[in-house]
């Protein structure tokens, strides 16, 4: 059951702006009509996590759109997140999304390196760590007054050790993406739809409307939401932290549902670091855990295909405990 104003073409727009004065008017008539507590009083208590929902990477005109294989996956995600929002508006106790928070200079993206020649990279490609260390790419020079004091030395140990640091961890190398989420603009945004149906539970549930805020460190990449991909520097001082509070929040819940973009880069990510801190706590904890698996796409870009991954991923965290389910199946 969904609210009247609710429109499922909402879901492909990039206009759409709910008018949270109206969410809060319907909701309370909403509440009353369907006797719908405040989530406070839940005993069980639900949370559902939605990873990076925002305009840049929910719809088609986004800077780095979340196609899948289908070409509409990241729009009929939205779909179908709204609206099991609020098919279980009443079991879900806690909202909260995440934002994906970028500035104009930082290691994934092509302006903070140059070739050999001095020339800008392009978008859409790996920096290894040997292609630094051989001087075929390096941080643009630029940077390094307002970046590191102007020790460009520095810099480019630092950035050395940072892709060995991904390369030994095995998980992913530095890849450049194209400007994306960036702090102001209209894509960093959450999509309308999500926008609306996470308003609208805050209203009906008097549940606060949360946000967890990743990404904007320019030295490291923060695909996951509860840490960085790498955590100190060449010299040993600390880089960037844990997200130990957010770990601690959603493991106080009875249950965790998981959706978002893009199943393969920062919903796999995050699933992997809450695994590893559920294995280090409890590995039975992992069945509190929820994958809304027909909520998350893949990134397909210009050569680049990385549904496979995600599968993969998706049958470890299977495979660890964690519960992979569809939206039509209600909250218990």
């Amino acid at each position: 059951m969904t609210p009247s104003f609710f429109d499922p073409k909402h879901a492909a727009s990039w206009s759409y702006r709910p008018d949270p004065a109206v969410l809060a008017t319907e909701a309370a008539i909403w509440r009353t009509r369907h006797k719908i507590k405040p989530a406070a009083a839940d005993e069980h208590r639900v949370h559902l996590l939605l990873i990076d929902v925002q305009k840049d990477f929910c719809l088609p005109e986004g800077a780095l759109y979340v196609a899948g294989r289908s070409g509409t996956g990241a729009v009929d995600d939205s779909r179908r997140i709204a609206e099991f929002i609020y098919g279980n508006l009443g079991a879900i106790t806690d909202i909260t999304t995440t934002l994906d928070t970028h500035l104009a200079y930082q290691i994934f993206f092509p302006s903070f390196w140059i070739d050999q020649a001095g020339a800008p990279l392009t978008p859409f490609r790996t920096i290894t760590a040997a292609q630094i260390a051989a001087g075929e790419v390096r941080p643009n020079p630029a940077m390094a007054k307002w970046l590191c004091n102007g020790n460009y030395t520095w810099l480019c140990k630092q950035v050395l050790f940072y892709c060995q640091e991904l390369e030994r961890a095995g998980k992913y190398q530095l890849f450049l993406w194209p400007p994306h989420c960036l702090l102001g603009s209209d894509g960093h945004a959450l999509a309308g739809v999500i926008h609306e149906a996470r308003l609208f539970h805050a209203y009906a549930r008097t549940s606060q409307s949360h946000v967890e805020v990743k990404g904007g460190n320019p030295l490291t990449e923060n695909y996951s939401v509860l840490r960085p991909e790498v955590l100190t520097r060449f010299d040993g001082n600390a880089l960037a932290q844990r997200n130990t509070q957010f770990v601690h929040t959603l493991l106080a819940a009875d249950k965790v549902y998981i959706a978002g973009q893009a199943a393969s880069h920062c919903v796999k990510s995050t699933i992997d670091d809450l695994l590893t801190e559920i294995a280090a706590q409890d590995p039975a904890l992992a069945k509190k855990v929820y994958l809304l698996t027909d909520c998350m796409s893949s990134v397909v870009a210009p050569g680049s295909d990385f549904t496979k991954d995600a599968e993969a991923a998706l049958q470890r965290f299977a495979d660890a405990g964690m519960n992979l389910v569809a939206t039509k199946e209600a909250i218990q």
